[in-house]
């Protein structure tokens, strides 16, 4: 049976679709509306994206504060921006056929999110503080070396990177758009199928394994999730690193469960509300644009503060 607070979500997030989309509608209706509906299915990709994979790593780590990005991904796809364009050229880096630069992207994060968490969990999940700051040092590391090569750019190519490396839901790419869809469903469908399993690993490593369940195994999965989904969607439309704590911290706090098959859909639901909503304000209300990442930046890293400082007891 779904938890009716799931469907008060689900309501939710079809009301703010219904303002996103229709609010102040005017001709050419159909065009503008396939322009809306683009940049919406791109915010509740991402947002969705996000909020489930931050669900799953939590679980991995077994600790609430942590996030995907902030192991590095947002500096790692800065530094693939950047090194495309300096090897490329500004105009190279134009010419690139957009559906290539996104599979491209997507895969050397999938392999580079697979062979870090891999060495920052070899030992299980318990080692917090070195997930932590080698995820930390590795993003410095990252962002130094980005910084150095932009250094070498003149100033259109470091425009060109400028702009690649913030989230941006103006100008994506519809096929790309139907590709993220298709992988963020399979993911969502391979996370729920594996629901009881991720409730048993929330347990820890020394509980989980006397009940039966192959811990080293679903942690190779749960990963191979994580990034899967976080890939695709910096590939997408660029770094947004504290979105997945909103959302988890919004799921937990409403749902008040640890059963993933109720967590894991919720998490996907708030992270679309949260993007579209805060979309919606900042570009039909209030008229502004490229804000609604800055916004969700500053919040999320709030929320971690929060969250570091008060040191809860999961």
């Amino acid at each position: 049976m779904v938890d009716r607070r799931i469907l008060l979500l689900a309501a939710l997030l079809a009301f703010v679709s219904a303002l996103f989309l229709f609010w102040n509608l005017r001709a050419p209706m159909g065009f503008i509306l396939s322009l809306r509906f683009t940049k919406f299915a791109a915010l509740c990709v991402v947002g969705a994206a996000i909020g489930t994979a931050t669900v799953l790593f939590q679980t991995i780590a077994a600790n609430r504060m942590l996030t995907p990005g902030i192991v590095g991904f947002d500096a790692l796809f800065v530094f693939i921006q950047t090194m495309l364009v300096l090897t490329l050229g500004g105009a190279g880096f134009a010419r690139l056929p957009a559906l290539a630069q996104f599979g491209v992207e997507t895969t050397v994060l999938v392999l580079a999110a697979l062979a870090l968490f891999s060495i920052l969990l070899r030992k299980g999940a318990d080692d917090i503080l070195r997930l932590v700051l080698t995820g930390v040092i590795i993003g410095v590391l990252l962002r130094g070396l980005a910084g150095l090569a932009q250094r070498l750019l003149d100033p259109s190519e470091f425009s060109i990177v400028q702009q690649a490396s913030f989230a941006t839901f103006g100008a994506v790419d519809k096929t790309q758009l139907a590709i993220a869809s298709v992988i963020l469903v399979l993911c969502l469908v391979a996370a729920l199928s594996i629901a009881r399993s991720l409730d048993l690993m929330a347990l820890g490593r020394r509980t989980a394994l006397p009940l039966g369940l192959d811990y080293d195994r679903m942690v190779f999965v749960a990963l191979g999730i994580v990034a899967l989904l976080v890939a695709t969607s910096t590939a997408l439309v660029g770094p947004i690193t504290f979105l997945g704590l909103l959302a988890s911290s919004l799921a937990h706090a409403v749902l008040s469960t640890w059963r993933h098959a109720r967590l894991l859909p919720a998490a996907a639901i708030i992270g679309a509300i949260i993007l579209v909503a805060g979309q919606f304000v900042f570009e039909r209300l209030l008229g502004l644009q490229s804000t609604l990442t800055v916004i969700v930046e500053f919040a999320g890293g709030a929320l971690f503060l929060f969250l570091v400082l008060r040191r809860p007891r999961l």
